[in-house]
């Protein structure tokens, strides 16, 4: 089995454990502060080791140490750090609103946007079960649907389903720009990691104030010990995809569809630790949707 394949499958299971992090710290909770201080949290292992790196160079590990960037690189971390900002807006509101055996089905799809975009951008070819895969997602995503009336969420109609379905083409964005930033541009995997770490905190803390300074209605903030651990589950996940991503011979596509499999992580925890329901359709949907993810793999 290739490197940046077993790299997938490690980074699917920190995803699992971000995504659990992420619904535990948004229930009943404003948003907006989860966002923030968890991207803080990640902010600050980052600057930590960059001022180590600027004070004692040579301390840290080559994996650990960022490259010089020129005013255009930082303007292109700058990007993907926006794009994932407002994907995270929508999806984060998505989650607090929808079951968690319900959202990260959906989340789970976006290997789909990615593989299309990979087709469409980057040259990638579809094969005949690559094909037969996608179909198998979209038609599990519609029973998906069937299933979530049960719970009383209708999809064409509930607009937290449309937050997360907006937040997932977001991400996949950020999977193609990601692909394109450790590929054809070339960055390091650490590089791109701090200083897109560093750029989101940017991007969130005009929102932070807003929501201190009551801009808006919002809800109070209560602190979960989840709210740096969506940062620090993210970090080892984001890590370990960056270096699969960074493999010449990886394929975006695939690399996207491995790591969906976080879905069995949070579908399973979202039944054991939140007591959510299931029922038959949700879980042949659930399966439905990891068969299409492994058929694309397989192709």
């Amino acid at each position: 089995m290739s490197h940046w394949v077993v790299a997938a499958l490690l980074s699917a299971l920190f995803l699992g454990v971000y995504e659990l992090c992420t619904k535990h710290a948004v229930r009943a909770n404003a948003v907006l502060p989860v966002l923030f201080y968890s991207t803080l949290t990640g902010a600050v292992v980052w600057g930590a080791l960059l001022a180590v790196d600027l004070i004692l160079p040579g301390v840290l590990p080559a994996s650990l140490v960022t490259e010089p960037l020129s005013g255009f690189q930082h303007i292109q971390l700058a990007l993907k750090s926006a794009i994932v900002a407002l994907s995270w807006i929508f999806t984060y509101f998505g989650f607090k609103h929808l079951p968690l055996s319900l959202g990260s089905p959906i989340r789970a799809t976006s290997p789909i946007v990615v593989l299309i975009g990979a087709v469409l951008f980057l040259g990638e070819r579809l094969t005949v079960l690559e094909l037969l895969g996608v179909l198998t997602t979209i038609g599990a995503f519609i029973g998906l649907s069937v299933a979530g009336r049960g719970e009383g969420v209708h999809f064409h109609r509930n607009k937290w389903v449309w937050f997360l379905i907006a937040g997932t083409v977001l991400g996949a964005m950020s999977a193609l720009y990601d692909r394109y930033l450790l590929g054809r541009a070339r960055f390091t995997v650490p590089t791109v990691q701090a200083w897109f770490s560093v750029y989101l905190l940017v991007f969130f803390t005009p929102f932070m104030i807003g929501w201190q300074r009551r801009w808006w209605p919002r809800n109070e903030f209560h602190w979960r010990w989840s709210v740096p651990g969506i940062a620090l589950a993210l970090l080892v996940a984001d890590y370990i995809y960056f270096s699969a991503l960074s493999n010449p011979d990886a394929l975006v596509s695939v690399v996207m569809s491995l790591r969906r499999g976080s879905t069995l992580v949070a579908f399973a925890g979202g039944l054991w630790l939140f007591g959510e329901r299931t029922d038959l359709g949700k879980t042949l949907a659930v399966i439905g949707i990891l068969v299409g993810i492994v058929l694309t793999v397989l192709g």
